[in-house]
């Protein structure tokens, strides 16, 4: 039985888990907040297999409640479900003690499958995410789930809009107000998600698929 917390501020989202799990034999909420310092004093009280929660929630985040819960109980396993998908975000959770991470639009039955996935000791990590250049955090053992189709972030979305109009990396971070190197990096993220091969091919599948405005 894995007995779960879920940290997070949007309570339809809670009540979607809830309602998925309300008939698992192998999943049991015994918890749910909806910031990071009641998150820490659940789990003080309960003390849960493994605890999934949100990045941005009020009062305390979820990169400073995961911090916590660590440092007080460190074989409680942690995955972050986030809209976040900047390998910053990434790498704050994972140097808090995460092990896994996944993105809330990746859908119920990838949660279900990163949840197993943690609880059992392993690290799972959303395909959709940049992860591309963290090397130092990604093991040998770590599982990626798998998704039937290509899902692009908004953020990358919003830069194929850009690349499809012309833009290069250094305007493209200008305009989003990003550094470059996490264009180049998103650019790259894009050019594996598609199956492409170079930049020019992601350039006329921005235009192709119309992304021009």
């Amino acid at each position: 039985m894995i007995t779960l917390a879920i940290a997070e501020d949007h309570q339809m989202l809670i009540d979607g888990v809830k309602a998925f799990f309300e008939y698992d034999e192998d999943v049991n909420i015994i918890g749910t907040v909806n910031n990071g310092q009641d998150l820490v004093k659940l789990v003080s009280l309960k003390q849960p297999k493994l605890v999934i929660t949100d990045i941005r929630m009020p009062i305390m985040d979820g990169i400073q409640a995961t911090k916590l819960i660590k440092q007080q109980f460190p074989h409680i396993r942690v995955l972050a479900m986030t809209m976040f998908d900047q390998p910053e975000a990434i790498k704050q959770m994972l140097d808090a003690g995460a092990t896994g991470y996944i993105l809330k639009n990746s859908g119920i039955k990838m949660l279900s499958k990163a949840i197993v996935t943690v609880a059992g000791g392993e690290t799972f990590f959303d395909p959709n995410v940049a992860f591309n250049f963290m090397n130092d955090y990604i093991e040998d053992n770590v599982k990626i789930g798998k998704t039937d189709k290509v899902v692009l972030s908004n953020r990358e979305k919003e830069i194929l809009h850009l690349i499809a109009n012309g833009k290069t990396s250094k305007e493209i971070a200008e305009s989003l107000f990003i550094a470059k190197t996490t264009v180049d990096t998103h650019r790259k993220n894009m050019i594996r998600k598609l199956q492409l091969n170079s930049g020019t091919e992601l350039i006329k599948y921005a235009v192709d698929k119309k992304y021009q405005f």
